[in-house]
């Protein structure tokens, strides 16, 4: 059952990561480049001190740089732990594959950071700042989607390592925003 699971996760990854063209590739480069989400963040950051004021925000910024410690931590260990090689790294796939830029990463793929750092954002976000519009928090979702799916257009990641790096994103983003919810609550007048 694993062995058939493996083989469809590669397929998919196979289609959909051949789906890309030299037109569209420098635009999934910039996507997925970590610094690129910056002004993002930084709108963010501005809109939580408009709604939590100062203490809040400081507080917020602390759990925020905790969630993604402990999603990284968490994405290294399955790596170690199941040392699933990268898409790029595979030699039975690995001259099927389209490499975008050149740069494969780490040995193993399995789970994406990159999938689990931006999932958790969004959804710690959307809880933490309730936002009066919904439209905002769809367009947190799509960048998380986004920014996954360009894990496996430029040729680093599989599908299951975008699902399940999303499942854990959602899983902290939810559990931190519980943390935080406690701790404002409990501590910040």
């Amino acid at each position: 059952m694993i062995d058939s699971l493996i083989e469809k996760d590669i397929a998919l990854f196979l289609y959909l990561n051949n789906l890309g063209t030299i037109h569209w590739d420098s635009f999934w480069l910039i996507l997925t480049n970590k610094f690129t989400a910056i002004p993002l963040y930084l709108i963010l950051l501005y809109i939580t001190y408009k709604q939590l004021g100062l203490k809040k925000t400081m507080v917020l910024v602390l759990f925020i740089a905790t969630l993604i410690l402990v999603s990284d931590q968490t994405s290294n260990l399955f790596k170690t732990s199941f040392k699933r090689l990268r898409p790029c790294h595979t030699d039975e796939i690995a001259n099927l594959c389209r490499l975008v830029g050149n740069r494969c990463g780490g040995l193993y793929s399995y789970f994406s950071a990159h999938a689990a750092n931006s999932m958790a954002i969004a959804v710690f976000f959307s809880l933490a700042l309730k936002f009066k519009s919904k439209f905002i928090v769809y367009l947190l979702f799509i960048w998380a989607v986004l920014v996954g799916y360009s894990r496996i257009y430029i040729g680093v990641h599989f599908p299951l390592d975008i699902l399940t790096g999303m499942f854990f994103g959602i899983v902290y983003g939810l559990l931190f925003y519980k943390l935080f919810t406690a701790f404002s609550t409990k501590f910040i007048a």
